[in-house]
């Protein structure tokens, strides 16, 4: 295993630099040769706690793409976890490989890179991970949750995250509507995955008119047939007319090729880093007048339940008064961005980098 530490001598373009760019404090590279495990832990910032985040499996291309995820993706953790109000710090960590390399000696062996640390990162299911998964992660480590509930955990954490986008998405459509009333709503939903699916459920439920799209055809056919929602196909997404754009898949679908096309009046999803280039494309979505609900501000709902499993004392009604929340903090982050002109991603890094600052100063008291 090796570690680079922010503290290191940085050189532009270096691995160094990116990590304090970002200002991560660590950057943890797992190799194993006989499981054939190559993963990367990124711990962001450890000041509210211990750095939880997922772990997702990815075919990364390359990996300088596996390393800017997981730079990208356990900073949004420090965000998601302070604008909750969780005591915990921002991690992630990421796989490089085909789903299909997973066994038992491959995941307990990530476990045991993950106890190396001492407590300092918690994993948790991600893209591609799941409850069962983290069963065999746990044989090696106690510093992991999202168990699934006949081993003592929480339990699948999407229905709730799908809730606090859904909250989100709410307080979002109230800023640019007049009305938190999703009736009659024209919303694509890109990515039928766990998280996907139960929000189409919601959507549906309260009755919007749901458009759905994904890359796997079989699972698009099944959620369609289920939910009701119409299923299109994925090139369009882009291109449609709707009220609200909601990316459910990966990351960085706004960017300089998409941002031009959309076709709407409000963006909000459960997919991490939606914005590639979180200042050029806030700026563009602001100057667009598009209202944008900040990815790791809605759906804060999975690591506000596996926070609570991990944390002890899990009682589930709790979880989700507490992920409810969400709409008044998506609601105060947006007029925030509107009464200083700024976009709400910087708006809502900023809300949560004021309270780690301030918990940072409390602990230094005496």
């Amino acid at each position: 295993m090796l570690e680079i530490k922010a503290s290191e001598t940085v050189k532009e373009g270096s691995i160094f630099g990116q990590i304090t760019t970002m200002d991560h404090e660590q950057l943890v590279i797992c190799h194993d040769q006989p499981t054939g495990l190559k993963a990367l832990i990124g711990i962001h910032n450890t000041t509210l706690g211990p750095a939880l985040g997922g772990t997702r499996m990815w075919p990364y291309a390359s990996e300088s793409e596996a390393i800017t995820d997981v730079l990208r993706l356990s900073r949004g953790m420090s965000f998601k976890n302070a604008l909750a109000g969780l005591n915990l710090g921002g991690g992630k960590a990421v796989i490089i490989g085909d789903p299909k390399l997973k066994n038992e000696a491959f995941l307990r062996r990530f476990g045991r890179f993950v106890e190396s640390l001492g407590g300092r990162y918690v994993t948790a299911e991600d893209v591609n991970m799941k409850t069962s998964d983290m069963e065999y992660i746990a044989m090696e480590t106690r510093h992991v949750t999202g168990l699934p509930e006949v081993k003592g955990g929480a339990g699948d954490p999407s229905p709730v995250t799908a809730f606090g986008v859904y909250m989100g998405m709410k307080a979002a459509a109230k800023k640019a509507f007049g009305s938190d009333s999703l009736s009659g709503k024209r919303i694509g939903v890109q990515g039928v995955g766990q998280v996907g699916k139960y929000l189409i459920e919601y959507l549906v439920k309260e009755g919007a008119e749901v458009l759905v799209t994904d890359i796997f055809e079989e699972k698009l056919k099944k959620v369609a047939l289920e939910t009701g929602a119409v299923s299109i196909d994925p090139n369009l997404i882009y291109d449609l007319d709707m009220d609200i754009y909601a990316p459910c898949a990966l990351g960085a679908t706004i960017n300089d090729e998409t941002i031009d096309r959309l076709k709407c009046a409000v963006i909000a999803g459960g997919a991490n880093n939606q914005l590639q280039d979180e200042t050029k494309h806030g700026k563009l979505l602001l100057e667009k007048g598009i209202v944008f609900a900040p990815d790791f501000l809605i759906n804060a709902g999975g690591v506000i339940n596996v926070g609570a499993e991990y944390l002890g004392g899990y009682n589930r009604e709790i979880v989700f008064q507490q992920t409810e929340k969400i709409y008044d903090t998506c609601l105060s982050i947006l007029q925030k961005s509107e009464d200083e002109k700024i976009p709400a991603q910087q708006a809502a890094i900023a809300a949560a980098q004021e309270r780690i600052n301030a918990i940072g100063r409390v602990k230094l008291s005496f």
